[in-house]
């Protein structure tokens, strides 16, 4: 009797012995698709950068410096590489990438490259170097530091010749080797195109897949600065998301396959689908996750005019929530202004961003929790379990076994809990695994559906239309084509919304359009250019051959005025927009005079309204908007025409 019970003691714990040993020696779930590196892995855990713009234009009034702007006019006195780094580090941002050079070709460090550089501005009697003082203030307060050197020079003699290549990239050396540790390398997809390029004044059209050689270029990020990603409308580390609003797609996969606009060619920086970025591509070649990049005011450089249209904490809540918490990035425009200081409005709304942030994602209201999984790896809770999603180990996850796709969780607070967001991560190092999510809670006996989502990855958040209460809730994975590995589930409550302080009133500089009177156009649609109706659209005749067209307004007697303004179409459609113009006075109707001429820079992707300031003020009867280009090629539109006091 003995032997016997001892027998069947020993077997049974023979059997818990071997069941616990299989299942810790469970092995992980194998990778699903491309995977991140090591530096891709350390960008998805910043989840929040700055981009930087400060130069010439910040003087000029533009977004998009011709090449031709004497760099002395560039003179920040008051320049604060800390104060502008440290209000970037009260929102919440973990980094700063600093324009070191854009495309008017100036750069803010004495480089060895070219003349037209810091070197030769009256700031600091041309011995200063901005760079390396941004340098300084990451260090000192714990940011990272990256660089932006645009690929494209409008200032440079050389630029479309491979001369200019060995120069872009020495410049690339020089910033790799004397800046210290860079997270990302940035480059823009602008490139080629009208310039003063030393004194020419030309279009220098380059071929955009093979001009820069991108493979050997990037090799030198590679070699100089191996722990920084390397962002671009076709990556390779980081895709640009293809709109400038701060915003990925409700499904937002990190892995993407670029496509050329035309079938069969490369695509490149300047030369993709753009388009596609918004979303990536489901099992795409590359893990190439993207960043969604905005400004904090409706342009990328300083301009005063847009001091009351700087970004309220609420508003900035909101593009986190479209951004980070769909699996992107979030790289905020900072602008300082000619004092060389982040203006005090631009400064309290990072502080307000900063505060909300903190507040909501202080606690995760689902710790003490009950998890009780439909399925668990190899029956491993301690290796593969539920308990790992409430850890603070981004990479622990709770998996199943490769049969299991589609598992449940339920989740039993220890008491009533309000919340309005719900976050879910990925372990990435295992690939972008999940297609399909949704969330129940238990209300009056019954489950009820809550919210879904789709492409969780490396963050997901799903914000509530209202906060709800409640001890239990179920979190079905509806749709994986493998075995999941979920690494993080969390429950937050936003805080109440604070009605925002009011900005001072600024006067409001446009003058009234009553009276005003398209003469050089019966069509119907004519007056649309001026009825101050910004969802009201005039269209030229479509052609295949460009033409300028010219739109004359009466403005009913004479005004004197400093500026025009241009507003394009607001539909995200680009037929018409112009991107050059020219713009006319006239005393008779009959004879005019040019008093501006140039380009709407950077409004395909960013398509604001265009503020044109002329040299001197001028008085006339009689306008006339000439559009000398357009995105399409095919007529002109406006949204609407309007002049500044």
């Amino acid at each position: 009797m003995i032997r016997t019970t001892l027998s069947k003691t020993l077997c049974v714990s023979g059997m818990i012995c071997l069941s616990s040993f299989m299942g810790f020696s469970q092995s992980a779930p194998k990778p699903y698709g491309a995977l991140p590196t090591a530096a891709q892995l350390e960008w998805h855990e910043m989840e929040m950068y700055a981009l930087i713009h400060f130069g010439v234009d910040t003087y000029t009034d533009k977004e998009w410096g011709f090449g031709d702007e004497d760099p002395k006019i560039l003179n920040p006195v008051k320049f604060d590489a800390r104060q502008i780094v440290a209000a970037a580090k009260a929102a919440g941002f973990k980094g700063v990438v600093v324009v070191a050079k854009h495309h008017d070709g100036l750069c803010i460090w004495p480089t060895k490259t070219t003349e037209h550089n810091i070197s030769n501005t009256p700031w600091k009697d041309g011995k200063g170097d901005m760079l390396q003082e941004y340098r300084e203030a990451c260090d000192a307060l714990g940011m990272k530091l990256g660089v932006y050197v645009s690929p494209w020079d409008r200032n440079s003699p050389h630029y479309g010749t491979p001369k200019y290549l060995e120069i872009y990239r020495e410049q690339l050396r020089e910033v790799y080797s004397n800046y210290g540790k860079l997270f990302i390398s940035w480059h823009d997809g602008a490139n080629g195109g009208d310039g003063y390029y030393g004194g020419a004044n030309e279009t220098r059209k380059i071929d955009r897949t093979t001009y820069y050689d991108w493979p050997n270029t990037w090799a030198i990020t590679r070699k100089m600065q191996p722990g920084a990603v390397i962002f671009g409308d076709v990556g390779p580390d980081v895709r640009w998301v293809g709109n400038e609003e701060g915003h990925a797609g409700e499904t937002s996969w990190a892995t993407y396959t670029p496509m050329a606009p035309d079938a069969g060619q490369t695509p490149a920086n300047g030369y993709v689908l753009h388009l596609r970025g918004i979303e990536g591509t489901r099992n795409g070649k590359y893990w190439m996750p993207a960043e969604a990049d905005v400004s904090l005011r409706p342009g990328w450089f300083y301009h005063a005019s847009q001091n009351q249209q700087v970004k309220s904490p609420s508003t900035l809540m909101d593009l986190y929530y479209k951004s980070v918490g769909r699996g992107a990035n979030l790289d905020l425009g900072l602008s300082p202004n000619r004092d060389g200081l982040l203006d005090s409005t631009d400064v309290n709304a990072l502080k307000g961003f900063g505060a909300l942030l903190q507040e909501t994602f202080r606690t995760n209201l689902a710790k003490g929790a009950t998890l009780k999984a439909s399925n668990v790896r190899g029956g491993s809770a301690g290796k593969f379990g539920p308990a790992n999603l409430l850890d603070a180990d981004r990479y622990s996850y709770w998996s199943t076994d490769d049969a299991v796709h589609t598992p449940t969780l339920t989740i039993t607070l220890p008491e009533e809990r309000t919340f309005n967001v719900v976050r879910l991560r990925e372990n990435i190092k295992l690939g972008q695994r999940i297609e399909a999510v949704e969330i129940e809670v238990l209300g009056n006996g019954q489950w009820q559906k809550l919210a879904g989502a789709t492409s969780i990855g490396a963050n997901r958040l799903i914000r509530l239309a209202e906060p709800v209460t409640a001890k239990q809730l179920r979190l079905m994975i509806s749709k994986s084509p493998v075995s999941i590995a979920l690494s993080d589930f969390g429950l937050y409550l936003e805080p109440k919304r604070q009605q925002a302080a009011p900005i001072a009133a600024q006067k409001d500089a446009s003058l009234s359009k009553g009276g005003w009177k398209v003469i050089n156009s019966s069509a119907a649609d004519a007056q649309h250019a001026i009825d101050g109706n910004p969802a009201t659209i005039w269209s030229s005749a479509s052609t295949d051959v460009f033409k300028p067209v010219n739109l004359d307004v009466d403005l009913g007697f004479p005004l004197e005025f400093s500026a025009f303004s241009y507003l394009p179409r607001q539909d995200k459609q680009v037929t018409g927009i112009a991107d050059q113009y020219s713009f006319q006075i006239s005393t008779d109707g009959k004879t005019f005079l040019e008093v501006a001429t140039g380009e709407f820079s950077n409004i395909r992707a960013n398509p604001i309204e265009q503020v044109i300031k002329l040299k001197e003020k001028v008085q006339a009867r009689y306008i006339r908007f000439v559009g000398k280009r357009s995105l399409d090629g095919k007529g002109i539109s406006i949204a609407e025409l309007g002049l500044r006091k």
